[in-house]
């Protein structure tokens, strides 16, 4: 099944059962669409950006961000509710690592908002596991050949989060002012800081 039919039958099985809890007296139309925008509204880049900061200035929550994303994110209020697993991998002098969902685009929502269009574009899924230098050089990241890219993929169970390798220079630097460094592309790994 294509994604695009996926997505189709998805929203059909939604659609019904939001159709099934109004009909029941359950929930409105309304109700549904506030906790909608109250989900997208809480979920932003900012809120990736918050975590990497804390795991640059935390080394005992850095290594529990790494043994266990999503344990480690509730501890700051993120992902409750989520039946995701979050796993964060680390950027490295030696490893660069980039985030893909080769099915759709599955992605940590919450800790990144929504996702951005070339994400979800055929040509990103299929080509950063293809060659995934000539898509960073595209973004505008060359690596040199001594580091290793290593690409990936999320799924429905599993999200991916990087970890970006903390900018030199900035060890005088507050939490708050560390994570106005942080883009949403470091946050996937098509961009360094």
């Amino acid at each position: 099944m294509t994604g695009e039919h996926l997505d189709a039958t998805i929203a059909r099985r939604v659609r019904r059962l939001e159709t099934l809890l109004e009909e029941k007296g359950l929930i409105t139309g309304e109700r549904v669409d506030e906790a909608i925008d109250a989900f997208l509204a809480s979920s932003t880049p900012a809120n990736g950006a918050r975590v990497v900061a804390r795991a640059w200035t935390d080394e005992a929550f850095r290594s529990r961000l790494l043994a266990d994303g999503t344990a480690a994110v509730r501890e700051l209020g993120y992902m409750e509710g989520s039946y995701q697993r979050l796993r964060v991998v680390e950027n490295t002098a030696d490893t660069h690592n980039v985030v893909v969902c080769t099915l759709c685009s599955c992605y940590p929502l919450r800790l990144l908002g929504p996702s951005p269009s070339w994400y979800k574009s055929e040509a990103y899924r299929s080509r950063v596991v293809r060659e995934p230098r000539s898509v960073l050089r595209e973004f505008g990241l060359e690596l040199p050949d001594t580091v290793a890219v290593t690409v990936w993929d999320s799924s429905a169970e599993s999200r991916y989060m990087v970890l970006p390798r903390r900018p030199e220079g900035t060890e005088g630097l507050a939490e708050e002012e560390l994570a106005a460094l942080v883009t949403r592309n470091a946050l996937i790994g098509t961009a360094a800081l």
